[in-house]
């Protein structure tokens, strides 16, 4: 019996429709722009021994805001400068082609079944300067299979190598196992935590499956927040906030 009480939801797929809302793109100057750019900062200060290159981003359960994070994520990356790859990783529930108005269907699972495929036939230039990204491709019947898989692996290593900064966009921890998978083959994890939301026995376990797998969680970002703007509170989708991640002493 799991710990954590599971609601019955209609999962929503207006992000899989529709794609996700870059802020960081429509609204340059905004201030949820601004946290984003934040929340890039704070990761590569999470660090002061090595440089990371690449991060997944990952939620406990679907509909807590991790592909609008992840993609937000890398437009801050990229407008540093930085050369920087966003990979679709969710196999089940993608968002790239739809965020980025890609029409060629093929992606990931094309490449991780396709062997004479090359990488640079499914990596795509996007009108940001210095943004790739990495669409899933069609849907397959192994998704876990196919992530863990060793020409994954080998597609990671190869990509960290070519870019300064790769972002995975991983599916929700506790629906499947593919983030764990991813978990261990990246330079740090980022937990997306939606406020009002996420259920914290839920918060709990994705955190030890994390652990499990020798994920580095290097923080948590926090959305869906109401801001205390001087005359009071006022609520807002798509307030960001980027807090450390403590040791096991500190997770009560």
């Amino acid at each position: 019996m799991p710990l954590f009480r599971k609601k019955k939801k209609h999962l929503d797929t207006t992000s899989m429709d529709k794609g996700v809302r870059l802020v960081t793109v429509s609204r340059a100057g905004s201030v949820n722009t601004e946290q984003f750019n934040t929340i890039r900062t704070n990761i590569e200060f999470s660090s002061a021994d090595e440089q990371f290159k690449s991060i997944m981003v990952v939620s406990s359960m679907a509909s807590e805001g991790k592909s609008t994070i992840s993609a937000n994520l890398a437009v801050a990356f990229a407008r540093q400068g930085k050369k920087t790859l966003l990979v679709d990783a969710d196999l089940r529930r993608p968002t790239i082609n739809a965020t980025f108005g890609i029409t060629d269907p093929r992606g990931l699972t094309n490449f991780l079944t396709e062997h004479d495929l090359p990488a640079t036939d499914i990596i795509y230039q996007t009108t940001v300067k210095n943004l790739s990204v990495m669409p899933s491709g069609p849907v397959p019947p192994n998704p876990s299979e196919l992530i863990g898989s060793r020409r994954m692996a080998g597609l990671m290593a190869g990509l960290s190598q070519s870019y300064d900064m790769v972002i995975y966009d991983a599916p929700p921890v506790l629906s499947v196992t593919d983030a764990q998978l991813v978990a261990n083959r990246v330079d740090g994890t980022v937990l997306v935590v939606r406020a009002g939301h996420t259920e914290k026995e839920a918060l709990r376990q994705a955190v030890g499956l994390l652990e499990h797998s020798n994920a580095k969680i290097i923080g948590t970002v926090l959305n869906d927040v109401k801001q205390d703007n001087a005359g009071g509170y006022y609520g807002y989708y798509g307030y960001y906030g980027y807090y450390g991640y403590y040791g096991k002493e500190d997770k009560k």
